[in-house]
């Protein structure tokens, strides 16, 4: 692979050492060049690793700037450009407009906090660098934290990877630390001297610890505009005896070898090379609670984290690791371990080359490629949300590179929550776009055909159907449920509109399949499958047990939950209430009532409990789907007016009670071969307690064989799909 590699030249401390020691280990195996826009010490130490350099002498003159850039790309021919920095981010977005080459940037630290405290950079560099991030094709993410930023603020997930710094650690000394029994404790901090790094914090913190431990001594290493700032403030702190400020560090092996506890104290930082290069040395850490800090430190394991500017906490753990030797050399042994095993040089290198081929990968499609999803998304409502992860994680299973576009009312929490890009539902141009460039559109799941809630939502997924045809995709409806439609002119509607534009239909229920075959749509190829979320695995029995502490649930104790959701004719409350004490009363099983879809769910449940006179739990919190899974596993037996409680509770071989307010309800309990189900206008508390009493009497074993039937029939829906994809 041929890769080349843009920097400012001007790159110091993590962000030097990140980009050269990357780029040492890329040329080792590649062809690779980097070019560097300014002359100096930066590209000299490139040179002296022995890497191919190309350094631009006038780094003011942009136009020289641009041609040079031309020149070595027209020569090299790099597969790749990667850039570093917000003149090289500026640089590769005109050569990437001239050149047509992939080009992707690394996200070093926040770009809105780069030129904190000098505002002349931050409204010249930092708006210049903004402009540039928003036309890159490609994200380098350092840490998870980045990531999330960037999908924060917009950024296409699937334009974003995420890699974590490595070092070298062939060449350390496996043994620790020895005890200092009576020397001084050294405090050192490796990092520049700006307000970002939040340095005053610091001092503050040590000079807490100081007052209690007269052993300590505090080593900075680094320059910057707020040296002479830090020194005053040492001296008012009465410390400034104490504190020795070394400079800009070039031997870190050196400074960290002198150094007992490492800390940093930043306002954000992405994964920064000083944490592992003082746990190179093995030294304790102790870190602000930002960015990657988390990925490395783990609070009490392998170091402690506070929160910035919390300078009482940060100077308690100064403290506590100067006088505890034991602790102190624990925790800098379980951080040179984990330093040592997740974030080594070759495994950034791996990572990197992986993202390069992803990227040239993705460069050489072309066509239509990608799909659009659609459905009831971005709305809360555990059930739907379920749909859409089982959908995406399908796809991904098919080809883990395709790019996924999701219809949602809240696109932020969706582009977070899946990693798929995102449009507002109702945005109609951007709907049109995607439609343009992706091969197969998704109306995924659910009971979006229908007219029961209005005739206005059914015209809308109509209407979305008919455009994914006329801009040229092909066209699933994918796990869905049909009807009811009550409206003959709706049925003519939607029978026309399923037989011009869908190609595939599969369907999650019997009765789906008997309302398509009353209304004539005939064209599709229709198969009968299951919904999507069946095979959705359920939370390990750790995740179970923080979801029910969550609650207070008391995992020993037997179980039963109700899943209510408001209705318009459902006012049953004390019907149900009676049920759930005769269930607690007989069979010694505590109600649990659990939303779907807070708070419309909590206060469905509330109306109930009202005329509750036994001990019950009523939940609040939002779960994922997996731990829904396993929450509902965990019950003797599931109430539910909810289609995906009952799904789920399936999944989680519970038996289940349906409370029929929709037909999907009916039908779901029919195809699991069971009869458990009260009509929602027939349902008394007589009722609903003989359904309890015959689904605890027939144990789970129904429950699992119905679990196993639907995870069969569900990968009729993937196979659709993927049979769509496979043909011209």
């Amino acid at each position: 692979m041929r890769i080349m590699h843009f920097a400012g030249g001007g790159d110091i401390g993590g962000a030097k050492t990140h980009i050269l020691s990357l780029g040492k280990q890329l040329a080792l195996d590649n062809d690779y060049l980097l070019v560097s826009f300014r002359k100096g010490p930066f590209a000299a130490e490139a040179r002296a690793m022995g890497l191919q350099v190309l350094e631009v002498e006038k780094s003011w003159n942009v136009w020289e700037c641009l041609q040079k850039a031309l020149n070595a790309t027209d020569q090299f021919k790099p597969d790749v450009i990667h850039c570093h920095g917000a003149k090289a981010n500026m640089m590769a977005v005109m050569v990437k407009k001239l050149r047509h080459i992939p080009i992707i940037t690394t996200v070093h630290s926040d770009p809105k906090l780069d030129y904190m405290g000098a505002p002349l950079k931050q409204y010249t560099f930092g708006l210049i660098n903004a402009w540039a991030l928003r036309r890159m094709d490609y994200f380098m993410a350092v840490a998870g934290k980045m990531e999330q930023n960037l999908i924060e603020r917009g950024f296409d997930p699937q334009r974003i990877f995420t890699i974590y710094n490595g070092l070298d650690f062939s060449q350390a000394n496996p043994s620790p630390k020895p005890i200092k029994n009576d020397g001084e404790i050294v405090v050192g901090i490796a990092a520049r001297l700006t307000p970002i790094k939040n340095i005053p914090t610091l001092l503050k913190a040590f000079a807490l610890a100081y007052e209690k431990n007269p052993r300590l001594r505090l080593k900075i290493a680094g320059s910057g505009e707020d040296e002479e700032a830090l020194k005053n403030l040492a001296k008012q702190l009465k410390i400034a005896d104490r504190v020795e400020f070394v400079g800009w560090v070039t031997d870190m092996r050196g400074f960290f070898s002198q150094v007992d506890i490492n800390v940093l104290s930043s306002f954000s930082e992405t994964f920064p090379y000083s944490l592992l290069e003082g746990a190179f040395e093995h030294c304790a850490a102790i870190a602000s609670n930002v960015g990657g800090m988390p990925y490395l430190i783990e609070h009490g394991k392998t170091g402690y984290l506070f929160q910035p500017e919390d300078y009482q906490t940060f100077g308690r753990y100064i403290y506590e690791l100067s006088v505890d030797d034991n602790k102190r050399t624990t925790l800098a042994e379980a951080l040179f371990h984990v330093a040592q095993s997740q974030f080594s040089l070759d495994k950034m290198r791996q990572d990197q080359l992986a993202v390069y081929e992803t990227i040239c990968h993705l460069s050489r499609k072309h066509g239509r490629y990608g799909a659009v999803i659609c459905g009831a998304y971005g709305r809360g409502n555990a059930g739907d949300e379920a749909i859409l992860q089982a959908i995406v994680s399908q796809l991904r299973q098919i080809d883990r590179q395709m790019p996924l576009t999701v219809m949602s009312r809240n696109k932020g929490q969706t582009r977070m929550s899946y990693r798929t890009n995102a449009i507002y539902i109702f945005n109609i141009p951007a709907f049109i776009h995607q439609l343009r460039h992706a091969k197969i559109f998704i109306n995924g799941g659910g009971s979006l055909i229908q007219d029961v809630t209005s005739s206005r939502s059914l015209f809308f997924y109509l209407f979305t159907l008919k455009m994914a045809k006329m801009c040229g995709c092909r066209v699933i409806m994918y796990g869905c449920g049909i009807g009811p439609i009550q409206r003959n002119m709706n049925k003519r509607i939607v029978s026309s509109v399923l037989n011009d534009t869908a190609e595939t239909i599969t369907l999650r229920d019997s009765y789906s399949l008997q309302t398509l075959e009353q209304m004539h749509v005939t064209k599709p190829k229709i198969m009968v499958s299951a919904d999507p979320t069946v095979n959705i695995a359920k939370a390990d029995d750790q995740d179970l047990a923080k979801a029910l502490a969550l609650e207070n649930i008391p995992p020993e104790q037997a179980k039963i939950c109700f899943c209510l959701r408001n209705w318009d004719s459902f006012d049953q409350y004390q019907e149900i209430a009676v049920a759930a004490e005769y269930a607690y009363n007989q069979y010694g099983l505590l109600p649990v009532f659990l939303p779907f879809e807070p708070p419309k769910d909590i206060e469905a449940a509330a109306k109930v409990i009202r005329h509750l006179h036994c001990s019950y739990i009523s939940c609040t919190k939002r779960y994922r789907v997996e731990d829904l899974i396993a929450i509902l596993g965990s019950m003797e037996a599931v109430v539910a007016m909810r289609l995906h409680a009952l799904i789920l509770a399936t999944c989680g071989h519970t038996p289940v009670v349906g409370i029929s307010y929709d037909v999907k309800v009916e039908s779901f309990i029919k195809d699991i071969g069971s009869s458990a189900c009260i009509d929602l206008h027939n349902l008394t508390a007589s009722k609903l307690c003989l359904q309890i009493d015959r689904i605890l009497a027939g144990g789970r074993e129904q429950a699992k064989a119905a679990a196993d039937a639907l995870r069969a029939k569900e990968t009729i829906n993937i196979e659709a799909v993927r049979s769509l994809l496979s043909e011209d």
